[in-house]
């Protein structure tokens, strides 16, 4: 089993930046062997993924964040990361991370298994 437990949303005024964190736990539990990713459920609108990260560390991106969001992840800390800059009020959403044994380099929701509770990000003036 893997359990996840993001921070660090808040709220932020147009073109700031927050980092989100997702700390993994469990036993056997190593990103070295766990592909994760970051989604996002705005009120209203359907879950989409934002960010992947595979066990080599190769990513893929939403195009609506790319250039903007940073997936990475630290293998020691088991902790994945989520650098969100030039935030816009659209980005406004529920952020979740999630995880899956193995390496997939995915932005589709059913690829994954395990999820994290959420936490808020808030952009607006």
């Amino acid at each position: 089993q893997v359990q996840l437990a993001e921070s660090g949303g808040g709220s932020v005024q147009p073109g700031g930046s927050l980092r989100l964190s997702c700390a993994a736990s469990g036993y056997p539990v190593s990103l070295s062997l766990i592909s994760m990713g970051w989604f996002r459920q705005a009120p209203g609108k359907e879950r989409e993924g934002v960010a992947g990260i595979d066990t080599y560390g190769n990513t893929i991106y939403a195009d609506s964040v790319a250039g903007r969001f940073t997936i990475s992840k630290d293998n020691a800390k088991r902790t994945l990361y989520l650098q969100m800059n030039s935030l816009k009020p659209e980005d406004t959403a529920m952020y979740y991370c999630a995880a899956v044994w193995g390496a997939r380099r995915s932005l589709v929701a059913h690829d994954y298994t395990y999820w994290g509770q959420g936490t808020q990000v808030t952009v607006s003036s």
